[in-house]
């Protein structure tokens, strides 16, 4: 027998044992013993799994792939069939998702075929019955060696379930989002980029689905559907980010379609950057619920981020959302509190160990646009208003910090240097030594120990230029006083004492001895360091001896 002969045998042989299973659902139904329907089911799925098993057995055999897709089309036109019996479509339905998304992995086609069974069910079976059963195939993703194409059937038919949907809509969907949202977080972190674009090609027909079903509804359930849809595509921006190509025209593509639901969503670049607030949002959404529903939304912010950085990096992009980024970048210079509002929120994209370097790259460009080191009201705000927002900018620099660490490039690192020093110029200077004795103290690298050393150093001989023979105050700069007593106090001691007595014991922090010139200067910054406040004593106690009324000692 020839193998052409042989593939087409094995295929009736399967084909025919799957007859024999399906007649079997109609013999008991006539029979109404439906006790029976689970093994029944449970043959039927024992059949299909042995077919997939021979057909990813040797990956690309064309007469295995051939016979599960005779076989998966079988089961197609029996539930096309308009004889079948409602009941018996019941009992299949539970299953058959599962079972034949199963078989996307092989093939496109079959993938396609499996898309095709869930939307005759969904016809069949009505979706708000197929909702749940949706919902739990999703769930089984986690079994699955290859998730990725498994779960591209069921979401294709949740996308579909959801506009079909005619009561509660709200209500159900809501129900449904967390479990998609929680599957596509635990794929995309782990699976190889090029395996999901079809899942979030899915995933974008799911957002635009309910994009559909918000311009249909009433303003009540309106408003909080489309805050649920802009968490929900937030968090695909994300994790689209994260596991998509930088340069992928599908990725652009889909980058493009968030980005026009998120401005549905009534969501601004400048509201994006500064105001948007995942805690009140998701307490609105899923109210007394919320917590329980964090988990699924943990990367909303970075979202919110990526949104704007995609918007800078693509001109599509910036016109898809009719967003003028120079008119926010204008706006972001000219306030202090929003430049650290953003900061806050870009802070995130810094610090997301999945994302490519090219979108930090361009954060860091932004930001330098932003913080460009000639800011309108430096100093203006009160110490209440600081500590509101000094949490921000001081993970925002540890987020910078990490990519001097860490980025590829030299040149990027660089620059992320230079805007970390622009950051620490926008800060009040009453603050800032507070800040850099908080970085080195948080840095376990001994060269950004030496880097935040010097940074103290430069800081204390600039006061030194700026101050007077005979006067405790700065010269006026662009019309606003300058106090130089920040980093003249017995702080700097402590500082230079932590780096060199480390409070957990063992030697200094220093750079290792293979680089003794790097080390040299390190040390050359703690002597001016202790210099400079030896030097301010010294001056102290000579205006003291100089001043009238002043008795010398008698000595001994």
């Amino acid at each position: 027998m020839s193998a052409k002969e042989e593939s087409g045998t094995v295929a009736r042989n399967d084909v025919l044992r799957l007859r024999g299973i399906l007649e079997t659902f109609s013999q008991l139904n006539e029979a109404e013993d439906f006790h029976q329907y689970e093994n029944a089911i449970s043959e039927l799925v024992k059949l299909l799994d042995s077919v997939l098993d021979a057909a990813q057995s040797v990956p690309g055999n064309e007469r295995e792939e051939n016979n599960a897709f005779e076989v998966v089309s079988e089961i197609y036109r029996y539930i096309c069939s308009p004889s079948l019996d409602q009941a018996i479509v019941d009992v299949l339905s539970f299953e058959l998702p599962k079972a034949v998304s199963k078989f996307a992995a092989v093939s496109l086609r079959l993938s396609d075929m499996a898309i095709s069974i869930i939307d005759q069910l969904i016809v069949m079976c009505g979706p708000r019955d197929m909702l749940p059963i949706l919902c739990n195939a999703l769930g089984y993703s986690s079994k699955m060696a290859e998730a990725s194409a498994y779960v591209v059937p069921p979401l294709s038919g949740l996308s579909k379930v959801f506009i079909s949907i005619q009561r509660r809509q709200f209500e159900q969907i809501k129900e449904a989002i967390p479990i998609i949202l929680n599957v596509l977080k635990n794929m995309s972190l782990q699976t190889d980029e090029a395996q999901l674009e079809g899942v979030f090609g899915k995933v974008v027909e799911i957002a635009n689905s309910v994009h559909a079903i918000c311009t249909k509804m009433e303003c009540g359930m309106n408003e909080k559907l489309r805050a649920l849809l802009g968490l929900y595509a937030l968090q695909c921006m994300a994790l689209l980010s994260a596991s998509g190509s930088y340069n992928s025209s599908t990725s652009y593509s889909l980058v493009i379609q968030l980005s026009h639901i998120i401005l549905f969503c009534g969501l601004s670049y400048l509201n994006l950057l500064t105001s948007y607030n995942v805690n009140t949002v998701a307490s609105f959404v899923f109210e007394e619920d919320k917590d329980d529903y964090m988990g699924c939304l943990s990367h909303v912010k970075h979202g919110a981020a990526l949104s704007v950085i995609w918007g800078y990096v693509s001109k599509e992009v910036s016109e898809a959302t009719k967003e003028y980024l120079d008119a926010i970048k204008t706006e972001l210079r000219c306030s202090q509190t929003k430049r650290w509002e953003a900061l806050g929120t870009l802070k995130h994209v810094l610090s997301f160990v999945n994302l490519p370097w090219e979108l930090k790259r361009e954060t860091i460009n932004f930001l330098f646009c932003v913080i460009d080191g000639h800011v309108s009201d430096k100093y203006d705000v009160e110490l209440y208003e600081w500590s509101a927002y000094m949490p921000n900018v001081f993970s925002a620099l540890q987020a910078i910090k990490m990519v001097i660490m860490c980025a590829p490039d030299p040149e990027y690192r660089k620059k992320s240097f230079d805007l970390l020093k622009r950051v620490l110029d926008d800060i009040p200077i009453s603050q800032r030594f507070d800040i850099l004795q908080a970085l080195i103290r948080d840095t376990n690298s001994s060269s950004m120990v030496a880097i935040f050393i010097d940074l103290v150093r430069k800081e204390m001989h600039m006061e030194v230029c700026h101050s007077t023979p005979t006067e405790n105050q700065v010269p006026e700069t662009e019309g606003k006083a300058r106090p130089n007593t920040s980093f003249w106090t017995p702080s700097v001691l402590e500082l230079v004492e932590l780096v060199l007595r480390p409070p957990q014991g063992g030697p200094p922090s220093l750079p290792e001895q293979g680089d003794a010139l790097f080390e040299n200067a390190v040390l050359i910054s703690l002597i001016s360091v202790l210099g400079f406040q030896i030097t301010s004593l010294c001056y102290k106690l000579l205006k003291l001896v100089r001043a009238p009324g002043f008795i010398s000692p008698e000595p001994i």
